[in-house]
């Protein structure tokens, strides 16, 4: 096994017993970036000075006996997400120079332990998107197939990670935005409960959705990087102060006896593809025969989740993108007065998906168009709140497909902007309801392509999820 392709696990026990050293393997890891990011255009940003400089650092330290579970280990950043002193685009050319002067919490937790920043990944342009085609610096190619999509928003933080150019990657979740790519590129993402991680320093689209989490290649490590960067932050006032548990010492209770629920409408979809159907239904029976009961439950305001997820967005959208002008944010275009100024750059620093979220979002705050849309969207959401209160009354967790379809072709969905909205239906309702989900990879379609399970817990229970998607993992494996 090449040193790029190891886990955090098996890279963290070769760096303890000196099999390797962090410049080794950051090395390796670069150099499959330069081997492999021109086809598949996972990296905006490559820092290999500073990465080459942080693994000295790191083995000095391993050196000395100052080792966390992170030390010596490279890892990615989605781009919207902010790191000191190196460029933080967004994926959008009005950010095309900006450095942020911080480091967000997450990052700084990540880096204090002496983990290794190789550089920043592609998404969909501030996280609008389900594809990484709405990427102002080129679409990400999902590395099981470079003709299709690594899904998004943060598809090059999956492609990286699936394509072992880095070991793992922190990323951000509004609606789907880990979960999504992790499970069109094969690999894990967790989309923890809404104030388990703090969100500072993450450019914000919708302040009420917004998360950050990881993206790994196992379960096993997702315990390792969400142990590390969760816990409150004075700095984030939505984090909660309840305490952090230790992940890995869940994953290895024993899931005999946990009530499974699987919502009917999660498998009534109109145009969800039946080769995921059956690969998830399948992997259903798999999770009874390890002694789990399965319970059919019902989610009835599902439907919904997708209107109300694209009315709540755009209008904190519209509010949250205000400051990218050219005058206090963004690269400033060439104008002869104020008001050209903010057009113009808006105009060439936005793409389109951008600029229609923005436009929806506020028309819907406008006057006398708030109660019927925005407000209407929030009561709405309250109920699919309900909903899952409800339904973990009676069972542990629920799981259900990732996506309705495998990833699908470039330019496949790119004009028909409904059908783009509706591959994030299974996402967005958990989403909207603050719980924690995960994607785990669980089979391959018969043209190789990567299907993922979705496996969502009541809220702060993040533990539980993973113990389930562990205990799969191996029964996979």
């Amino acid at each position: 096994m090449l040193l790029n392709e190891l886990t955090i696990t098996q890279a963290r026990e070769g760096l303890d017993k000196k099999k390797f050293s962090a410049m080794d393997i950051t090395k390796a890891c670069l150099h499959r970036i330069k081997e492999r990011n021109e086809k598949i255009n996972a990296f905006i940003t490559v820092f290999e000075e500073t990465a080459l400089h942080e693994a000295q650092i790191a083995d000095d330290m391993i050196a000395r006996g100052e080792i966390y579970d992170l030390t010596g280990i490279p890892f990615s950043v989605k781009d919207a997400i902010c790191t000191k002193d190196s460029r933080s685009t967004g994926a959008g050319k009005i950010l095309d120079d900006y450095v942020p002067p911080y480091d967000a919490t997450v990052i700084k937790k990540i880096r204090k332990q002496g983990a290794i920043l190789l550089g920043k990944t592609n998404c969909d342009a501030f996280g609008h998107g389900a594809s990484n085609e709405n990427s102002m610096y080129g679409p990400v190619r999902n590395p099981h197939d470079l003709e299709r999509v690594s899904g998004g928003s943060s598809g090059g933080s999956a492609a990286s990670v699936a394509d072992n150019m880095c070991v793992f990657s922190i990323a951000e979740d509004t609606g789907g935005s880990i979960r999504q790519p992790a499970s069109f590129c094969g690999v894990v993402g967790l989309r923890p409960s809404y104030g388990r991680n703090s969100r500072y320093g993450i450019m914000p689209m919708a302040s009420s959705l917004d998360t950050v989490g990881p993206i790994t290649k196992t379960v096993a490590d997702l315990a390792v990087v969400q142990r590390i960067i969760a816990g409150h932050d004075i700095k984030d006032s939505t984090t909660v102060t309840n305490n952090v548990p230790e992940y890995s010492q869940l994953l290895h209770k024993s899931i005999e006896g946990l009530k499974i629920g699987v919502p009917k409408e999660y498998f009534e979809i109109d145009g969800m593809d039946s080769e995921i159907k059956t690969i998830i239904k399948n992997k259903i029976k798999n999770i009874e025969s390890l002694g789990c009961e399965i319970v059919s439950v019902s989610l009835p305001h599902t439907k919904y989740a997708i209107p109300v997820y694209y009315l709540i967005v755009p209008s904190e959208d519209s509010s949250n993108l205000g400051r990218l002008d050219g005058i206090r944010y963004g690269v400033q275009a060439e104008a002869q007065n104020l008001h050209d100024i903010y057009t113009k750059s808006r105009a060439q620093g936005f793409p389109e998906e951008v600029k229609r979220r923005i436009m929806i979002g506020t028309y819907a705050l406008s006057s006398g168009y708030y109660d019927a849309y925005y407000r209407k969207a929030q009561k709405v959401r309250t109920l699919i709140c309900q909903d899952f209160e409800r339904v973990f009354e009676q069972v542990d967790l629920l799981v259900t497909p990732t996506n309705p379809s495998p990833a699908f072709k470039l330019g496949e969905k790119k004009d028909d902007v409904l059908s783009m909205y509706l591959a994030d239906v299974f996402v967005s309702p958990s989403a909207i309801a603050g719980v924690p989900s995960m994607s785990i990879p669980v089979e391959k379609t018969k043209k190789g392509l990567p299907v993922g399970l979705h496996i969502i817990g009541p809220r702060l229970f993040e533990g539980r999820v993973m113990q389930l998607g562990y205990a799969i993992e191996k029964f996979n494996n």
